[in-house]
């Protein structure tokens, strides 16, 4: 009941309304990927991305959060997340998390996904791979009975083993009425540590690794986080509600990867 009156579970009508909130951010980042490419700018792919969220019926969940001025953040190459749209041409070789938000009947979605640009390297290509399935990792745990640790240290203890490093000062959360909510959801943690899932806790899972050191900084527009030593990082993000004996993953990646397969460029 406690955690019921804290706003952390959820019952199922909120449930499918996250649902519904969160279907239509993997069909936006979809739709990005048709016109992901060389060339393309981070501010052609916010007007498509804003347009695409109000036809559908929603807003833009990040369009004046905390005073962010975009639909989209868009983090290329080094970036980690946070990266505002700007007039740079994407290239080819580059990578490029783009982190999307909407807010539609009173709840809100919330999913990113990192492309990559063309042709790029082999060692790029091994860190998309390793930050995704080190989401899957984490969100197998969202069990109810299990700890945000449990989180935690799977998607920790997968990177490491690749050879990555996890960014500490930003994590995942919980999801709801608004877009960052209790829980906290780290990166990195101890098995059985943390606060136990209930079934019905909605929470955003969101590895953000690392090719080189973990540490990060922040730019003067005090919005864009990068990599301290300019090496590159992955970001991937579902939003999940806690299941009883499975997670009930609410977003998909489905939409992006068919676009993906027509496109030669899966990841």
């Amino acid at each position: 009941m406690f955690f019921r009156k804290m706003g952390l579970v959820k019952n199922a009508e909120e449930i499918e309304l996250l649902r519904e909130n969160n279907q239509l951010v993997s069909r936006t980042l979809a739709e990005l990927a048709k016109h992901i490419a060389p060339g393309v700018t981070g501010l052609q792919l916010d007007k498509i991305a804003e347009q695409f969220i109000r036809d559908h019926g929603a807003e833009p969940g990040f369009l004046g959060y905390d005073g962010f001025p975009n639909t989209l953040c868009i983090s290329i190459n080094d970036v980690v997340i946070h990266g505002v749209p700007s007039s740079y041409a994407l290239r080819d070789g580059d990578i490029v998390s783009v982190d999307c938000g909407t807010r539609m009947k009173g709840y809100v979605g919330d999913s990113a996904y990192t492309f990559a640009v063309g042709n790029v390297s082999e060692s790029a290509m091994r860190l998309l791979h390793a930050t995704k399935e080190s989401l899957k990792q984490g969100a197998a745990q969202a069990v109810e009975g299990k700890r945000i640790g449990d989180i935690s240290f799977a998607v920790q203890s997968y990177v490491e083993k690749a050879g990555y490093a996890v960014v500490r000062e930003m994590e995942g959360h919980g999801i709801g009425t608004k877009m960052h909510e209790k829980p906290g959801v780290p990166n990195y943690g101890r098995r059985g540590s943390g606060k136990k899932l209930i079934k019905g806790m909605t929470i955003c899972i969101e590895p953000m690794i690392n090719m080189g050191v973990r540490d990060v900084v922040q730019e003067k527009d005090g919005w864009t986080i990068r990599t301290k030593d300019r090496k590159l990082s992955a970001h991937f993000e579902y939003a999940v509600a806690v299941g009883k004996e499975q997670p009930d993953i609410l977003t998909t990646f489905e939409y992006v990867e068919e676009v993906l397969k027509q496109k030669g460029n899966m990841i």
